[in-house]
């Protein structure tokens, strides 16, 4: 067994890069983020795009020393090298800056087949351009995002959509949701889910050994003891107490609105009740480094955390750190996976996936030797 954990160790790892949106700015900070060569000590990029597509951004951002190897399926990948699976081989319309349905559609084809080669391990990890959650809807794709397709995909219950810069963690209860939805969605039950997901991942995914968490509150002042709503009290206070009991290191609820001004730093991790709670500040701190991961995953999904940013498309000013980031957290979250079932001495992943609460006891699971 430790045998096979050093090889899978020192085995250069195979990350897909699924294009999304095309007309946005994805293929010029892929570009971007790959023209350095150093990258490749680090993994082995595996794009899932239209050749065509980046032919036509390397000349648009004169980088014609780049160089990729195009694929049409997995099989063909070369260590080492930039690898780019074809999805397909005729024109391709590009529109910078439109958003439009057959870029939509495309996006979706690079999805599918990054989840088929994960499935099949042919590829370990895997980091998504933005999309345009609108041209890509379709009955195939009925989804608020990437987060909610991925845990469609891989049958995952208890997952959580967390930012992550540096030092600053934030994850989100409630998700893409109404904001009228929230406080009729949160349930004592949804936050403890959300906070062992998180308590689990700080440990496998980050390293953390007895990781603090910080829970917002839903209203303003954390409710005020019930006077300004009673969620707080009633829902998010005993759902804390719980996991107190149960050993984790959580704390709050706290009031959102000073938060951020200095108490974050004191914790591993934030969690708050709904979309903006977390995103607002975390973009504020964060805005160009920050990195989108889905917590409780069985395979490593990452993304950058901007959208598709059709207001720059095409005209070679986009910053790649976000995306770059989002790379190198992905190999460094595989990496420490596999650290920790080295340490916890256990078959490689199933009481990891065990741990992330995707493993259903009855099931048998397959890696593959490749």
């Amino acid at each position: 067994m430790e045998r096979k954990l050093n090889q899978q160790k020192e085995r250069k790892i195979l990350l897909g890069i699924t294009h999304g949106d095309f007309n946005g700015i994805n293929y010029e900070i892929i570009i971007k983020s790959l023209a350095d060569n150093r990258m490749l000590d680090f993994f082995t990029p595996v794009i899932y795009g239209l050749s065509r597509v980046m032919s036509y951004n390397r000349k648009n951002l004169n980088l014609h020393d780049f160089n990729y190897n195009t694929i049409r399926d997995s099989g063909s990948i070369r260590i080492n090298k930039v690898n780019l699976i074809n999805l397909n081989e005729d024109e391709i319309r590009i529109e910078y800056g439109k958003s439009n349905t057959y870029a939509g559609n495309f996006a979706h084809m690079a999805l599918d087949r990054a989840v088929k080669d994960l499935k099949s391990g042919k590829i370990v990890a895997v980091v998504t351009a933005p999309i345009n959650k609108e041209n890509i809807k379709s009955d195939e794709f009925d989804f608020p995002g990437h987060t909610e397709y991925f845990a469609h995909q891989f049958e995952t219950k208890d997952y959580l959509m967390l930012m992550v810069s540096n030092n600053l963690k934030i994850g989100i209860i409630t998700g893409h949701i109404p904001l009228l939805d929230v406080p009729i969605t949160l349930t004592e039950e949804l936050i403890l889910s959300k906070i062992k997901v998180l308590e689990n991942s700080l440990k496998v995914d980050f390293g953390i050994e007895k990781p603090k968490i910080a829970v917002l509150g839903l209203n303003p002042h954390a409710g005020e003891n019930g006077n300004i709503g009673k969620e707080d009290r009633d829902i998010i206070n005993p759902a804390i107490i719980t996991a107190k009991k149960k050993g984790t290191l959580v704390f709050g609820p706290f009031a959102a609105d000073g938060f951020f001004a200095r108490e974050y730093i004191k914790y591993d991790a934030v969690l708050a009740m709904y979309h903006d709670q977390g995103l607002i500040p975390f973009k504020t701190l964060a805005f160009d480094s920050g990195v989108n991961y889905t917590a409780g995953l069985p395979f490593v999904r990452t993304s950058p955390a901007h959208g598709t940013a059709y207001d720059k498309a095409g005209k070679n000013v986009a910053s790649p750190e976000s995306i770059r980031n989002a790379m190198y957290l992905a190999v460094d979250i595989h990496r420490n996976r596999l650290n920790y079932e080295e340490m916890n001495k256990n078959p490689l992943g199933f009481n990891l996936l065990k741990d992330l609460k995707n493993c259903d006891d009855n099931k048998e699971i397959v890696f593959s030797e490749e």
